[in-house]
């Protein structure tokens, strides 16, 4: 009797582990669609909402690292003048939201040191003191 008490105990213990399983299984698919599928929708979302919201006039970065400022806009290709009087045609989807608000931001950084430097120089000059020693 006491082998057969044990034999019904382990019976129950591996009918348990089929509805474990398929809750792990169902844990992981969550993570699954947290970490990795809603947010490369949402960059998805976003690139054609910027691509759609471009305008004459924008400066963008292409996805090939080509910066250059909106000539003209037709359908799917995308004039973008890159030097005095060059223009070079790419399609829409070639520009990239990233790195081009990258490049923005990298630019309004640069921008506020440079205006703290320069703040600092001044403050120096009229104090009568150089910010160069030689």
């Amino acid at each position: 009797m006491l082998q057969t008490d044990i034999i019904l105990l382990q019976g129950a213990a591996n009918g348990g582990g089929m509805s474990t399983s398929l809750l792990f299984m169902g844990a992981m698919l969550l993570i699954f669609w947290l970490f990795l599928i809603r947010p490369q929708a949402k960059r998805q979302r976003e690139q054609k909402q910027f691509t759609d919201n471009m305008e004459k006039g924008d400066e963008v970065v292409t996805s090939s690292g080509i910066l250059g400022r909106i000539n003209k806009i037709e359908q799917d290709i995308v004039i973008l003048e890159v030097g005095n009087k060059n223009y070079i045609r790419v399609l829409k989807s070639a520009i990239s939201k990233e790195m081009t608000e990258g490049i923005h931001a990298g630019l309004a950084k640069n921008k506020k040191a440079d205006d703290k430097d320069k703040k600092s120089d001044d403050q120096d000059t009229a104090e009568g003191r150089s910010s160069n020693p030689a």
